[in-house]
């Protein structure tokens, strides 16, 4: 018995001591990915009235779709709304800003840094608003390559979503109507 107790420290020795130049590094498999989602979509319908104004409010269809958008977005915890500083994006991002209590940002597409957007925004859940030729760019932009054209004058009803995981981007167009 006295013997068998001997050979068993032994053993447990060698293995111990013994296999210093096999010890592995093990890599923590329990790491979270660190998964950022995009939503954009197109300011909704504007008012045609005056041809003239650059800068028109939402007409009633629009005002209504905006409503619609706050019911999509509310089963989604945003932690950040931008919308470039145009009355139709404001108010089309404003029923979703009330509803999750966050202060919309401003946000200008033709400087915007993309590299620096990711980099503040990154884990986190993110509504965009923009126009039917920012938009898609701004998609190109955070999956990193020329996928998207400009959305047709009329198309207020695309979600454009980009999920990226672990800096590796995917992305998907839906209509909403």
């Amino acid at each position: 018995m006295r013997a068998i107790k001997l050979f068993l420290l032994l053993l447990i020795s060698f293995n111990f001591f013994g296999c210093k130049e096999d010890s592995k590094v093990v890599e923590d498999t329990n790491v979270e990915p660190v998964i950022t989602t995009y939503y954009l979509i197109r300011h909704a319908e504007k008012d045609r009235n005056d041809p003239e104004n650059l800068d028109p409010e939402l007409n009633q269809d629009g005002l209504g779709r905006a409503i619609r958008w706050e019911r999509v977005f509310s089963e989604i915890g945003l932690n950040e709304i931008y919308s470039t500083d145009f009355e139709r994006t404001m108010m089309t991002a404003a029923p979703t800003a009330v509803n999750q209590d966050l202060i919309v940002k401003n946000y200008d597409p033709a400087t915007v840094n993309i590299e620096e957007f990711k980099t503040a925004n990154l884990g986190l859940n993110v509504l965009i608003v923009g126009h039917s030729n920012t938009t898609p760019d701004f998609v190109n932009k955070l999956i990193g390559e020329e996928k998207y054209s400009a959305m047709d004058d009329y198309d207020n009803s695309s979600l454009f979503i980009v999920r990226i995981i672990d800096g590796k981007a995917t992305d998907i167009r839906l209509k909403m109507d």
